[in-house]
């Protein structure tokens, strides 16, 4: 257990970070992640103010659809990503990351001005478990009042836990590669679902697993990959950003990359972590690793990283200095594993 967010979180239960990784691959894994922060947003001018506040367009969604979203600042970087759920027609749902909780808020609060919009903070109020890989939905099937199989990605639908008559709100979403969901419920009832999931041999899953997974995923994790100041334009991202008036566009649109996000593969043994540096052939600093571990599937070491812009072409080889050793490595594009589903 360790501090995270100010809240107590695993690392690991006593399975191990591996076995609750290949969990999440081959059958189903659990996360309780009710320490993310959630806002919701509502009110005559709920999407005007979304369409500006965020770089993903709300626009395009409807009552019961998500899209995962950024907000911006304005120095060209990033406040926080974000999943943004309409949950009707003038009410939304945003879940940001815990240790961005305060600053999404102040930063929404702060635009909100001259919009007609209520900005409700709720992160106490809920539970958040998200139930992974590839027989999630017949594990959750099992326990819910509604027929999962008719949920698409990027739904969100209202249910009751059977039995325990426990509300819930299942989104169709995940941070790992594998097919799964998102199960929102109020924080006192959150022990309820964790006890069901258990009683249905679902694996508890910690804070390294989720990261193992992401990564071989080939998922940013903010605070690492993006921050305040990296430009989602300058990564595989940019299809987030949306052509459209918003908060920091001018700071943000149309930038020199002249680094780039990409994903690295190993050549020979070794495991790149976050802050090592990446050479070229003659040795030159290029680029340094933001996320970095030793992939449970392929047994190969996966990274993000940001590189100078004439070393990211698919396939380009270059190097990783690992302590004294300096070890192959490939640009490569994510997942970083034979993926079923993304």
């Amino acid at each position: 257990m360790v501090d995270f967010a100010g809240w107590h979180m695993p690392i690991q239960y006593p399975t191990g970070i591996l076995e609750e990784h290949l969990a999440v691959r081959n059958k189903v894994g659990m996360f309780d992640v009710s320490h993310m922060g959630q806002l919701r947003i509502s009110g005559a001018d709920a999407l005007d103010f979304l369409r500006f506040a965020t770089l993903n367009d709300p626009a395009k969604l409807s009552p019961g659809r998500g899209q995962y979203s950024m907000i911006p600042n304005d120095q060209g970087g990033l406040v926080d990503d974000i999943y943004l759920y309409q949950l009707r027609e003038i009410e939304f749902l945003v879940i940001c990351n815990a240790a961005n909780d305060a600053a999404v808020t102040a930063q929404l609060n702060a635009l909100a001005g001259p919009y007609e919009v209520i900005i409700v903070h709720e992160s106490d109020q809920w539970g958040l478990i998200a139930v992974q890989g590839p027989e999630a939905e017949t594990v959750l099937n099992s326990l819910v009042d509604v027929d999962l199989s008719e949920v698409k990605k990027n739904r969100i639908v209202q249910a009751k836990l059977t039995g325990a008559r426990v509300p819930l709100q299942i989104a169709r979403t995940g941070y790992t590669g594998e097919d799964g969901f998102e199960v929102l419920c109020a924080a006192s009832d959150s022990n309820k679902l964790w006890d069901a999931l258990l009683q249905a041999e679902v694996v508890p899953c910690g804070l390294g697993a989720r990261d193992t997974l992401r990564l071989e995923a080939g998922f940013p994790l903010f605070g690492h990959d993006f921050t305040e100041s990296t430009n989602p334009l300058c990564s595989s991202y940019a299809w987030v950003v949306k052509d459209k008036d918003f908060f920091g566009r001018d700071s943000l649109w149309n930038p020199s990359c002249t680094r780039k996000l990409v994903g690295l593969t190993l050549l020979d043994k070794g495991i790149p972590r976050e802050g090592y540096e990446v050479l070229d052939g003659q040795g030159e600093v290029i680029g340094v690793v933001t996320s970095g571990t030793l992939s449970p599937v392929t047994g190969a070491g996966i990274a993000l990283a940001w590189l100078e812009q004439a070393h990211c072409e698919l396939d380009s080889k270059v190097n990783v200095q690992i302590r004294r050793k300096v070890i192959p490595a490939s640009v490569s594009k994510p997942p970083f594993y034979p993926a079923k589903s993304s």
